[in-house]
């Protein structure tokens, strides 16, 4: 069984509904418990207007990364989001593997750890929430670390819960 970081985030059609949505059915493909992080209210990347609600949730899992991978794009959808959509544009969820277990994979339409986790706020502090000791597999470089170098933005701590 894997730990898998999965990172959520959602900008449109109510974001909150959405994570919650979301945590739920990442608990119907946990093994164990969710583990959650708080939720962070964070400006957009790219062209979009709203600002995005993030967090991570952790879970456990027997299922292959693959697998997992597709179970999480076809919740996007059933959510609301287009199978195809331009890059960094406003969406009802977005779900990212961001770590299964020490895993490193590369293929070509997967990459763990996710290839550009390291430099978002949006996901390193909720991140730090659940897993303050996390090490990134291939750079064993710290979250205190990743966080102290990523590129700054506005993002806040939110009292919603899950």
């Amino acid at each position: 069984m894997a730990q898998v970081v999965i990172a959520l985030g959602s900008n449109l059609n109510n974001p909150h509904q959405q994570l919650k949505k979301a945590a739920e059915f990442l608990e119907g493909l946990s093994e164990q418990p969710i583990l959650t992080s708080s939720i962070y209210q964070s400006e957009p990347i790219g062209p979009s207007e709203n600002d995005y609600l993030n967090g991570v949730i952790i879970i456990e899992t027997n299922l292959y990364p693959d697998l997992l991978f597709a179970r999480l794009k076809a919740q996007e959808q059933v959510q609301g989001r287009p199978s195809r959509y331009p890059k960094w544009t406003a969406r009802t969820l977005d779900l990212d593997i961001i770590a299964y277990g020490s895993l490193v994979l590369q293929t070509d339409s997967l990459i763990i750890p996710h290839a550009e986790y390291s430099g978002r706020l949006f996901v390193l502090l909720p991140l730090r929430d659940v897993l303050p000791d996390w090490v990134d597999p291939i750079s064993a470089q710290p979250i205190s670390d990743m966080i102290n170098s990523a590129a700054k933005m506005s993002i806040t701590q939110t009292t919603l819960h899950w």
